[in-house]
């Protein structure tokens, strides 16, 4: 359970990290059945050549498939499940939501990697800039399968950008926060990057600007990534946000 600071801090930060709150016996499986997959290639799986972000291989110059995400993570197998719906995890997200929660399907429910081969940038954005939902007031919870840190890819954030109002002019085409306007420049040079171990939990609001680079070490990284939504606050019907049925916890 959240005490009261902690609360606080997360309604006007964006984000909270707890330390060691996933337990090693849930993190440990989660990891040795996230590596199986990944060497077997697992469907389904999104492939860095596939989105092209800065850093990412072309089809032709990849030919072993580089992962970036394992998808559908909740049912792809019980040891990421069991970590999705940690009890304690419910307890918290309820504590921030106000309300009883349910578990997205449709968006991030992935085993995020960045491989030192080949990985990709994903600069700032918000998460919700593809999400439709009746309220948009979504939580992240970032699992840390291993240390991340500024070499390695692990995520930066701007505190407190999940309560400011932007226009889309301050967006590329791609929903992507500009960095060559001087008023965004200014707000990110707030920016924080994260360190996190093994066991870690991140939640982060889905309005918080965040980013990350690509693996520059030599070992893997990786992550499991679920977002959760207060039962009232529905996908919007038609959208890609209702296309999967979401869990109610």
């Amino acid at each position: 359970m959240l005490t009261p600071e902690q609360q606080s801090l997360f309604q006007q930060q964006g984000y909270l990290v707890l330390k060691r709150f996933i337990p090693a016996e849930r993190w440990t499986a989660a990891r040795e059945t996230a590596r199986h997959h990944l060497i077997e290639q697992v469907e389904p799986v999104e492939l860095e050549s596939e989105l092209q972000y800065p850093g990412a291989p072309h089809p032709e110059e990849d030919p072993a498939r580089t992962i970036r995400r394992l998808k559908q993570a909740y049912d792809r197998d019980p040891a990421f499940a069991q970590c999705a719906t940690y009890p304690e995890l419910v307890e918290v997200l309820e504590q921030l939501l106000a309300e009883p929660i349910a578990l997205v399907r449709a968006h991030h429910n992935c085993i995020m990697t960045k491989q030192p081969a080949f990985s990709s940038d994903s600069w700032w954005h918000q998460d919700i800039r593809y999400w439709r939902y009746q309220k948009g007031n979504l939580i992240s919870a970032w699992m840390a399968l291993g240390k991340e840190h500024s070499r390695n890819g692990g995520l930066m954030i701007v505190p407190g950008s999940h309560r400011l109002k932007f226009t889309p002019e301050q967006f590329d085409s791609e929903s992507f926060f500009r960095r060559d306007l001087p008023d965004n420049q200014r707000l990110l040079d707030n920016q924080v990057n994260l360190t996190l171990a093994a066991g870690d939990l991140l939640l982060f609001h889905c309005r918080l600007l965040h980013a990350a680079t690509r693996n520059y070490t030599e070992q893997s990284k990786l992550a499991m990534v679920f977002t959760y939504r207060a039962r009232s606050d529905r996908p919007l019907p038609g959208s890609r946000s209702a296309a999967i049925a979401d869990v109610e916890l």
